[in-house]
């Protein structure tokens, strides 16, 4: 097969677009008697293009191109302008380029002149200032491109032109010799990013050359000016900003904060300079539910800038529809259009717009007003009324004002030195205002998060309506129809890490943390029913949400008065959270100086000075900067590009895997592979770094099809289900997750019936489980009754007013006790806690002629019995509080809280149940979900003694999912209080790796859920080390070692180098510290862990590698046919061979622990239930078996202090159990036979030897935590 030809690579782009020219047309100003009829007072001249110029200025092939026509430029992938034009063909020339000139995407010249003049062209009888507006300009597939434009007035002469378009499209324009005429011009500066201040100043410092050149030198000015902003590259996301000289002013293009974030480059305090806060709420509540709205402003500029920074206001949410936030007097009919946009317009034609369009929200940035077009009142709601209080105290606390700051500072002397005080000013509002905004949207949005179910990518709306106050439901009415919310739902569900979800984890309470491990139906804790009671601003919003006028109408006494003498503001509580926010460090790079001539060698010098910068600023750098090195990496690998250097430029970008992989330029890579010729893709394969990273790129199969990301709204089911259809229907309404838990619903809500259940069934249990949520958050209980529980009890059952021999009131079921709320005065009667119950019996008393069903409790340590005539509840009272009492037993004997959230799963769905069938058989049906009570009653033996005794207690990494994963690995890491993290982040952790490349972190203080699961590749990971107290390496079956940040708990860097899958990780403490990997093929790494670099390699023969253990400067390897010692350079010190000792057995080595102060080599052997042990001085001699009893399989070893935990499966009471046999190591016998869990032991850590965790298989998916003694 011929070799596909090499594909033409287009270089990543610079900051800079498209540069254009643009004034009066050649016909505006034929002859003087025009020219003088159009001076002042005239009407507008014609503005048209006078000179394009278009990166690239200079290729290797054609080094003169300095001399060549500005407007050339290649076909490729650009589109022409020409097509749309529809001039007469009698003027052919006007003010355009020949018919072959082409423009990039998204700039339409036709338009250009007209944005680039929105109030028209007119000759001025004196020079007027220079001024500057902006543009953003969106091509039809909505992406935008950004310009700034800067107008400036030249005089016209007698002696010779204005200007002379000769050499580029058209012949020289007659001579117009006019006094007193000052003619304006636009410079035009297009890029992709919106750099609006960096580009504003660029310009600035173009117009003072402009100013003092002669008219034929003006094109040659703009052209080495476009010149240089097309040399310089697009910063990479992250910290590092790049600074250029454009004399004499030193300019900042400031970078992304990070790959999800927008670059800002404009002051975001602008509209809160023109706005109340009051306003900026409307205006805000106008974007969430997408209204037609348009800006209103007599100074251009202020256009596109207040609309940028309502765009950053709603960051992470995005602006869907229609963004033209200029308007020039002949796009008025813009504003007719029927669906949602934001426009912007000068302020005379405000009457004009306002009585031709109906429906429009119009916004005049000059006097802080917000109207309706024709006088109508658009339906715009209210933003919640809490998070308004809050954001309105925040914006207040702000300082907004520049001078402030300076009033205590002496002046500066140096112009690019107050410049740069004044940007760091600017930087940290910003970040403040960013802040306040972010925070709004959060508690709007918050919540949002209880109501999706992500297996199903649904989202239950109704329900979370429910939850939403009466005043705040037509707000969230009109935002959740919107493309904007449908599109931040698409993200929570794919869990993408913005801004957003980073708050949100910032955030989490320790009740969060809680609800993470637990998965329980929500109801409100003790705790949040006091906080509810005490909140006064929870008071005003109860009393304000039955009718709620406009919010500037709206007279608040918590609200802070408005800071009329700009003095900061001392404010308490959330508004002062603000003030704290310190933006992150950055760093400059300057971009060295352009040489002229514009000819290619100039231009590969200035290459060649970028590189050598880069290499230099790279090799200054601490070893920990690897965040900042990324940075170094990325822009000199562009440059590379730049240069046609492919070979060097993927070396760079594949040192973006070890140093910040996040801003890994996927697409530019793929593409520079397949420009690669013949002789660059031999030499590419000869380098190991590249050939990994062409494989990655290139060799794999094709990515597979994107998922259908679309979400659902939930619906209630319009046909019959079949279980699998049920089970799917249920956790899409979000009642439970749990599959075995719906497979026995469906058994309840079928009894009797064929299996299948009809749509009015599942309606009818829908309605039952919501309406008892919904009582239970109305549930409010006095003082006298809330001092009696723990804060974290919730108040889940509530039954009808009965008598009892304690009084008359009502029985209240918490996940801890029973307890009687009695009535008239309320007051707080214990009946027991679950912990205590010693018989529960249903059963009938005598009253008159009747009997009446009575429920009896027996409590241990009472002589009296609890009675209550529950009458018709009583037989599901019985069973709930006997499912309860089950629940705390099994939690109790095996340390495991979990049964208990599962048994209160079980009791809400059996009332569910009861209240769906409404029948003689419903207790019967409820029954079938009384699941622990009949483990308890069918359990012939309890958990043995020493089981009991050695287990402290059970968690759960797979909480909250539909079905248990396999605990693959786990690591254990010591607290350290280390300078970068916060004080509770200094725990210490427990990270656990779950199938599918998952990794769930628990704070091992509190065995809380520290960090939710992430992602850590997609492949199952086989080992966990930490390296240097402040990264966790994580070996995968794709063959990458992930690393991951313990501080900032994300994974930015991958190392590459193994060929198989990554088996083992040991780490060697030292300086420079090491850690060794080994993969299945045999390959053995040794990694220096400050520079990530491979410092040895060797390969043991065979493969099959699975395993090593660092001693004495040997490395012990386990290969399954031979555990083999070698040194860290490969020599070959000591082997033991599986043949040589297993004659007459089939079997191999499975895993291996050293006792050096023993001499002992201590192995596990596949298939045998036996644990072998080798005198490490001769390993010929026969070894010493421990039998291990009733064991099926061994798959772990651990050492801790004199002992040997040994993880396997094996039987227990007639039934396979993952068990745990703790041998000693001096006596060589087993000194306990833990039975750990339902399925095998997959894996053994010990938490500084107080402690061994254990993890579980899929069949049961728990970790337990072990006394050492």
């Amino acid at each position: 097969m011929a070799e596909a030809a090499p594909q033409a690579l287009a270089l990543p782009s610079g900051l800079l677009e498209l540069c254009a020219l643009l004034g009066p047309s050649r016909d505006s100003l034929r002859g003087p008697e025009q020219a003088q009829r159009k001076g002042v007072g005239g009407p507008p001249l014609e503005p048209e293009v006078l000179s394009v110029f278009v990166p690239p200025f200079v290729t290797k092939e054609d080094s003169q191109t300095a001399s060549a026509p500005c407007a050339t430029l290649s076909k490729t992938r650009r589109r022409s302008f020409r097509k749309k034009r529809d001039k007469p063909k009698s003027e052919p020339w006007k003010g355009l380029p020949p018919e072959d000139v082409t423009v990039p995407n998204g700039v339409d010249l036709l338009a250009l002149p007209q944005l680039c003049f929105p109030g028209g062209l007119c000759v001025a009888s004196e020079p007027k200032e220079d001024c500057v507006h902006f543009l953003v300009l969106t091509d039809v597939c909505g992406n935008r491109t950004y310009g700034v434009v800067a107008q400036y007035y030249r005089p016209l002469h007698d002696e010779s032109c204005f200007y002379n378009g000769k050499a580029h499209w058209e012949p020289s324009w007659p001579t117009v010799g006019v006094a007193g005429c000052f003619v304006p011009f636009a410079v035009c500066v297009v890029s992709k990013l919106p750099y609006y201040n960096a580009l504003k100043d660029c310009l600035s410092c173009l117009l003072t050359h402009l100013k003092l050149c002669k008219d034929f030198e003006v094109d040659n000015h703009i052209k080495d000016f476009a010149a240089k902003l097309s040399l310089i590259p697009s910063p990479p996301p992250g910290p590092l900003h790049l600074v250029f000289n454009m004399k004499p002013l030193q300019i900042v293009f400031p970078s992304r904060a990070d790959p999800e974030s927008p670059v800002i480059d404009l002051d975001l305090h602008l509209p809160l300079l023109c706005f109340r806060p009051e306003k900026v709420l409307q205006i805000l509540t106008c974007l969430l539910t997408e209204q037609r709205i348009v800006f209103f402003s007599s100074n251009w500029a202020l256009l596109p800038l207040v609309a940028e920074c309502f765009m950053a206001y709603l960051h992470p949410l995005q602006w869907q529809h229609t963004f033209v936030p200029v308007l020039s007097g002949q796009m008025l009919d813009f504003v007719m259009a029927p669906t949602s946009f934001l426009m912007g317009c000068h302020l005379d034609y405000f009457e004009e717009v306002s009585k031709e369009a109906d429906g429009l929200v119009l916004i005049n940035i000059d006097n802080g007003s917000i109207t309706c077009s024709n006088e109508e009142d658009v339906d715009l709601p209210d933003i919640p009324l809490l998070a308004a209080q809050t954001f309105i105290q925040r914006v207040q606390s702000l300082q907004l004002h520049h001078e402030l700051d300076l009033a205590h500072l002496g002046a500066s002397t140096d112009l690019n030195e107050g410049r740069a005080r004044r940007r760091a000013w600017q930087r940290r509002l910003n970040c403040q205002v960013q802040q306040v905004a972010l925070q709004l949207l959060f508690s709007i949005f918050r919540e949002v998060k209880n109501h999706l179910n992500y297996e199903h990518r649904v989202f239950n709306s109704e329900e979370f309506l429910k939850t939403r106050a009466p005043g705040d439901q037509q707000f969230y009415r009109q935002v959740l129809d919107t493309y904007m919310f449908h599109a931040f739902l698409k993200a929570r569900l794919s869990r993408r890490m913005d801004a957003f979800a980073q708050m949100d984890l910032n955030t989490q309470s320790e009740e969060d943390r809680l609800n993470g491990m637990l998965a329980s139906p929500r109801r409100p804790t003790i705790e949040k029913m006091a906080s509810r009671k005490s909140s006064a601003l929870h008071a005003v919003h109860r009393r304000m949400v039955v009718s709620m006028p406009n919010l500037q109408d709206i007279a608040v006494p918590e609200l802070l008065a408005r800071n009329s003498s700009l003095r900061k503001v001392d404010s308490t509580g959330c508004g002062s959270v603000v003030l704290n926010v310190t933006p992150p460090s950055t760093y400059t790079f300057k971009i060295p100086e352009i040489h002229f001539p514009l000819v290619s060698q100039c231009v590969q010098a200035y290459y060649s000075d970028c590189v050598a910068l880069l290499s230099k600023a790279m090799g200054l750098l601490a070893p920990d900067s690897s965040v900042l090195l990324a940075r170094y990496y990325y822009l000199r690998g562009a440059v590379h590009l730049m240069q046609g250097q492919l070979l060097d430029a993927l070396l760079d970008f594949q040192s973006l895997y070890k140093t910040d992989i996040r801003i890994f330029p996927a697409d530019l890579v793929r593409r520079t592979v397949g420009s690669l010729s013949g002789p660059q893709r031999a030499q590419a394969e000869r380098v190991p770094e590249l050939r990994r990273l062409i494989s990655e790129v290139v060799d794999k199969p094709g990515e597979a099809p994107k998922p259908d990301d679309r979400v659902k709204n939930f619906e209630l089911p319009k046909k019959h289900m079949q279980l699998d259809d049920f089970v799917k229907r249920v956790q899409e309404s979000g009642i439970v997750k749990d599959t075995n838990t719906i497979h026995r619903l469906f058994e309840a809500l079928t009894v009797g019936h064929q299996k299948q259940i009809d749509p009015e069934t599942f309606k009818d249990f829908y309605n039952c489980w919501k309406e008892a949520e919904a009582e239970a958050q109305e549930v409010s209980l006095p003082l006298s009754v809330t001092e009696h529980l723990d804060k974290n009890e919730c108040v889940y059952k509530l039954s009808s007013s009965v008598k009892t021999n304690r009084g008359v009131g009502k029985i209240a079921m918490t996940q801890k006790r029973l307890f009687l709320l009695t009535e008239g005065r309320p007051g707080y009667v214990e009946i027991s806690t679950f912990r205590n119950i010693e018989e529960v019996r249903s059963t009938t008393v005598a009253f008159l002629l009747l009997r009446i069903p009575t429920l009896k409790i027996k409590v241990v340590s009472k002589k009296e019995v609890f009675e209550a005539n529950l009458k018709t509840e009583c037989d599901l009272w019985h069973l709930m509080v006997k499912e309860m009492w089950a629940g705390k037993k099994l939690a109790d004997d095996h340390k495991d809280p979990q049964y208990i959230q599962q048994a209160l799963t079980h009791v809400l769905l059996m009332d569910a149940v009861v209240g769906t069938l409404q029948s003689p058989a419903a207790i019967y049906a409820a029954s079938k979900l009384s699941h622990f009570d009949r483990m308890k009653n069918e359990m012939s033996t309890p958990v043995p003694r020493t089981t009991s005794e050695t287990l402290k207690h059970k968690i759960n990494p797979s909480a909250g999912e539909t079905c248990p994963h396999a605990v693959d690995v786990l690591l254990y890491t010591p607290g350290h209080l280390d300078p970068a993290e916060k004080v509770e982040d200094a725990h210490p952790k427990l990270w656990c790796a779950l199938d599918e490349g998952k990794v769930t972190v628990f704070d091992a203080s509190s065995w809380t859920i520290h960090q939710q699961c992430f992602k850590v590749g997609a492949s199952k990971l086989n080992c966990m080390v930490m390296a240097e107290q402040n990264q966790v390496w994580v070996g995968s079956e794709d063959s990458v070692i992930y690393i991951i940040n313990i501080h900032s708990m994300s994974c930015n860097k991958q190392l590459t180098d193994h060929r198989s899958s990554v088996t083992d990780l040991v780490a060697q403490n030292g300086t420079p510290s090491k850690v060794y990997s080994c993969s299945a093929d045999g390959t053995v790494l040794a990694w220096n862990v400050s520079t990530l670099r491979v410092t040895s390699r060797f390969q043991l023969p065979g493969g099959g590698l699975s395993s090593i253990s660092l001693h004495d400067g040997c490395l012990w390897c386990c290969t399954g046919t031979s555990i083999v010692a070698v040194m860290t350079s490969g020599l070959l010190c000591q082997e033991l061979k599986v043949g040589e000792n297993f004659k007459e057995m089939s079997t191999s080595f499975v895993g291996f622990q050293l006792l050096p102060e023993q001499d002992q080599l201590w192995v596990a052997c596949a298939g045998l239930a036996s644990i072998y042990i080798w005198s490490l001085a001769d390993l010929t001699q026969p070894p010493h078996r421990v039998p291990l009893q009733d064991c099926s399989e061994v798959s772990c070893m651990i050492r801790v202090k004199q002992q040997i935990w040994v993880g396997g499966t094996g039987l227990s009471q007639g039934l396979a159990r993952g068990k745990i046999y703790v041998i000693d190591a001096e006596r060589k016998t087993v000194a306990k036979e833990l039975v750990a869990h339902i399925d095998r032991v997959t894996t053994l850590c010990s938490a500084e030897d107080r402690y061994v965790l254990s993890g579980s298989g899929g069949g049961e998916g728990k970790i337990a935590i072990w006394k050492v003694e």
